[in-house]
């Protein structure tokens, strides 16, 4: 943060939907994000729930550059930009120069949130918030690991790791614009989330308990857990 950057108005809050993958895993027939579950798509029940958080300035989604399927699946709660990338961490880097061409600033405060977490709460967004508004890195929703972890070696048990102090990382990740901008240039387009391109740099993002609700759907199996889960919602 520069000097120039203080003398500026307080940061804005900005959101930035990564949705240019296709979700292999998953066993979709098109783009993860665009699957049905219930009567809208991952992504609209993502950014349904952004759009509720209301110190949220603006919602990005960053798509892919021949993405023709996205109208269908948004509102006018938030912006696109056809600028992502071959990896998670290009998509990203690209999204941080798109939010700076549109007058975001590198002070200001970017939320990176998964389009295939799509039970997220605004109260949970709104927690992350008040934890990391103040705080000199930012951090990121997170799980602590309850069950027993074993490494693998192929199909057979190699250890089991001492699961204390490990958590399951989630998004949002709320990160400056600006620093992550830099750890992303640093940690290069494997990191698989925003928290460790920080951690590269030396930084320990702050961990924000959030609920086993904000799962990632990433297995076919999930899509039937996040429709019980949705289900019990009113």
């Amino acid at each position: 943060m520069t000097l120039a950057d203080a003398s500026e108005a307080p940061p804005r809050l900005y959101a930035l939907v990564p949705c240019a993958g296709i979700g292999e895993r998953a066993g979709t027939a098109g783009p993860k994000q665009y699957a049905m579950l219930g009567e809208r798509s991952l992504l609209a029940h993502t950014l349904a729930a952004l759009a509720q958080v209301t110190r949220i300035a603006d919602v990005l989604v960053v798509l892919s550059p021949g993405d023709t399927l996205y109208a269908d699946h948004l509102d006018n709660t938030a912006s696109v930009a056809h600028c992502g990338g071959a990896t998670r961490a290009r998509t990203v880097r690209n999204g941080l120069d798109e939010l700076l061409a549109r007058r975001a600033r590198a002070h200001d405060w970017v939320l990176v949130h998964d389009a295939a977490r799509c039970l997220v709460r605004p109260e949970w967004v709104d927690g992350l918030i008040d934890a990391c508004l103040a705080d000199a890195v930012g951090g990121l929703l997170a799980l602590p690991v309850a069950d027993t972890l074993k490494s693998a070696r192929e199909d057979r048990v190699e250890a089991t790791i001492d699961r204390r102090g490990k958590w399951q990382a989630q998004t949002p990740q709320m990160f400056r614009i600006g620093m992550l901008r830099e750890a992303l240039d640093h940690a290069g387009a494997a990191v698989t989330d925003e928290a460790s391109a920080i951690e590269a740099l030396g930084h320990a993002p702050k961990l924000v308990a959030c609920s086993m609700e904000n799962l990632k759907i990433t297995w076919p199996d999930d899509f039937a857990l996040a429709e019980r889960l949705l289900g019990t919602r009113t």
